[in-house]
């Protein structure tokens, strides 16, 4: 079960909060629908309960909040936005991809693309789909893990109505196996037809917490639209059949001719029109929202309404009433109420109040076309599964169902045959991985600083006077770092630069997972990366000096150790660097600004601190820390050692360091600030 207790997003200035202790439950089992007007805050109240927004309450999965769940992409599968994946990723890799980080075997996606019908787009770039494919692509993301709850925002906005009817029925499979369902709508109608349950909000706040059939009951009223070239005579017709009924029918003119009648059926109405002679070219059932209610506004603040007009002399509805009629619905035209036999002082029930005779369409009811025009209603359970499935894919579709059965778990908790879990420290580093190397970034990055590594060599070397050292890492003096580091440092801040630009993590709190283990995944990974780019970066150097001046710069080197060490600690500095600004910043352009900084700011800095000479000297220091192992030293160690020492005495050594310890500290703290929640 899936609890929301007070959740209450943060003030803002002169405005009231977005949400404001909001209360609700979403059952197992059970599909709920978050109904609300554009700007009633049901996206923030997702994030709230995700803790991707500041604020206040808390959200209870099966008892536990979010933070306190140890792998929350397996509990809570999250559709929020558009598909959260880098454009030029694969729909494959994506998924490949996003089950290492879920820790699932890397077949479960292509299981899920056959289940959302996407089998055949597995090498269509992300950029390239359409919106209906893209929302398929971020359901069979959601629901990668077989998570108990699952968390939509709009998840049918802008598509067909068939492929709404299909994403709500995926919906309903999930639920009936026993999962949470909770999606997010503006259409009254959408929430009827296809949640169990509809929780209303309105500015904010809680307005009801109705079963899907009360709802109808209350905010929906049956209608039946009819398109005749004789509207006007086809009103007035059933207009004198209601007053000697001594029935309530209320007609609605929103155009020419198109009529929405109110307290009759299609049967009543077609005999009507059979008798008298009157030609019809639609009759249809549908479903109108009678819009939420509106709170009492005072006298001064109500507009005049124009006296509602009438026809044969039928009883009209009081100015009040007739305005509440019209504002209920956006369609223009006329209201005609016609009723007879009415008791005396009674009125004719407004929208949404209830009526005796009028029935309550179906949650399965027929969808309207939003032009206006009706369509014919469809039982429920007749809805494909897929849009325009030929044999051989309905066929595959079902056995990916099987399967995907097979695969169901018990989500009351108790252990039982779920998908099966890759755990294990190596997860990180297969997301990693694949996130890495999904796009081309790495390889063009590479290939780019090779090239500009090797002209600057040439550069140098042709103007002579260059220590050897500096020109096999195209260093020169005017320049605040070579072309590796910076290329260690770009791919570092990407690491998490694209965690937030395209959160894929939605779920394991505040879009990236802030846990130990992804963090040493991404530190290790863009380590070995900058250790390549680096040896890349001299051995194109040493090749193309060879190359164009033979053996004349270059000279076989006399202590290599150290060099090594020096250039090893600069690029993964750098990248180490990227990683942890990018991540406290939230922003790849934060981590590159971080690796200019330490060689442009902290380095002069560091310069004027060491400056001087020392009151005591660290002479020794090898021997001193050779006594404190229990284990003699090899010879080679002591050399090793002062190699290292040496390469953090200088400026650039010292300064990384330092750059590397706050910004460690700092994403440290914003992790922890994260987990408080008031």
């Amino acid at each position: 079960m899936l609890q929301a207790i007070g959740l209450t997003s943060s003030p803002r200035r002169n405005l009231p909060p977005l949400v404001d202790d909001l209360t609700f439950e979403v059952r197992p089992g059970c599909v709920t629908a978050l109904l609300g007007e554009p700007g009633a805050g049901k996206t923030t109240t997702l994030r709230l309960m995700l803790e991707l927004e500041p604020g206040r309450g808390v959200t209870y999965f099966r008892g536990r909040p979010l933070h306190r769940i140890p792998h929350p992409g397996r509990e809570v599968g999250v559709l929020l936005g558009d598909v959260p994946g880098h454009p030029a990723r694969t729909v494959r890799s994506q998924l490949r991809m996003l089950t290492a980080a879920v820790g699932v075997p890397a077949s479960r996606a292509d299981l899920l693309m056959e289940v959302v019908g996407i089998g055949g787009l597995r090498d269509q770039r992300l950029g390239s789909l359409s919106a209906g494919m893209e929302r398929r692509v971020a359901l069979a993301a959601a629901l990668l893990a077989d998570p108990c709850t699952l968390l939509l925002d709009e998840p049918g906005a802008g598509l067909p109505t068939r492929e709404r009817t299909w994403l709500h029925g995926l919906l309903r499979g999930h639920a009936s196996l026993g999962g949470a369902v909770l999606f997010t709508t503006d259409d009254a109608k959408e929430a009827a037809r296809h949640a169990d349950r509809v929780v209303s909000v309105a500015a904010g706040r809680l307005a009801a917490d109705q079963d899907a059939a009360d709802f109808a009951r209350t905010r929906l009223r049956p209608r039946v639209a009819v398109r005749t070239p004789h509207a006007a005579r086809l009103a007035d017709v059933l207009g004198r059949e209601a007053r000697s009924a001594q029935r309530v029918v209320e007609i609605v003119e929103e155009s020419g001719s198109r009529l929405s009648v109110y307290g009759s059926n299609c049967a009543e109405i077609g005999e009507a029109a059979f008798r008298h002679g009157v030609l019809v070219h639609q009759l249809a059932d549908e479903t109108g929202d009678a819009g939420a209610p509106a709170a009492p506004a005072p006298a001064a603040l109500v507009p005049p309404v124009p006296q509602a007009r009438t026809r044969g002399g039928a009883t009209a509805l009081p100015e009040a009433r007739v305005e509440a009629s019209v504002q209920a619905r956006p369609a223009t035209g006329s209201v005609v109420v016609h009723g007879a036999g009415l008791p005396a002082g009674a009125e004719a029930p407004a929208h949404g109040e209830p009526r005796p005779d009028l029935r309550t369409t179906s949650p399965a009811g027929a969808p309207s076309d939003p032009a206006g025009s009706a369509t014919p209603a469809a039982p429920a359970g007749d809805f494909p599964a897929e849009p325009a499935a030929g044999p051989a894919r309905a066929a595959a579709h079902a056995h990916a169902h099987d399967r995907a059965d097979a695969h169901a778990h018990d989500r009351t908790g108790r252990p039982g045959s779920g998908v099966r879990r890759v755990g294990g420290p190596l997860w990180p580093l297969r997301y990693e991985a694949r996130r890495m190397f999904g796009t081309a970034t790495a390889l063009l990055t590479c290939a780019v600083v090779a090239a500009a590594s090797a002209l600057i060599s040439l550069v140098l070397a042709r103007a002579g006077h260059t220590p050897q050292n500096r020109l096999l890492a195209a260093w020169p003096e005017l320049f605040p770092l070579p072309p590796a580091a910076l290329g260690a440092g770009l791919l570092g801040s990407l690491a998490f630069g694209e965690e937030y630009r395209y959160p894929a993590l939605a779920a394991d709190r505040g879009t990236v997972p802030r846990r130990m283990g992804l963090l040493a995944a991404k530190l290790g990974v863009c380590a070995a990366l900058a250790l390549v780019l680096g040896a890349l970066a001299v051995a194109a150097d040493v090749a193309v000096l060879r190359l164009v001046f033979g053996a004349g710069p270059l000279s076989a080197p006399t202590e290599w150790i150290s060099p090594a060490a020096s250039w090893a600690g600069l690029l993964v500095g750098c990248a180490w660097a990227g990683v942890l600004a990018s991540g406290v910043f939230r922003a790849a352009s934060a981590g590159v600004a971080a690796v200019l900084a330490v060689p442009v700011v902290v380095v002069p800095l560091v310069r004027k601190a060491l400056e001087g000479p020392s009151a005591y000297p660290v002479a020794g220091i090898a021997s001193r820390l050779r006594g404190l192992s229990r284990s003699p030293w090899p010879p080679e160690a002591d050399r090793i050692v002062l190699g290292a020492l040496r390469v953090m005495a200088q400026p650039v050594g010292t300064a990384l360091v330092l750059s590397l310890m706050v910004l460690l500290c700092a994403y440290a703290f914003t992790g922890l600030r994260g987990r408080v929640r008031w």
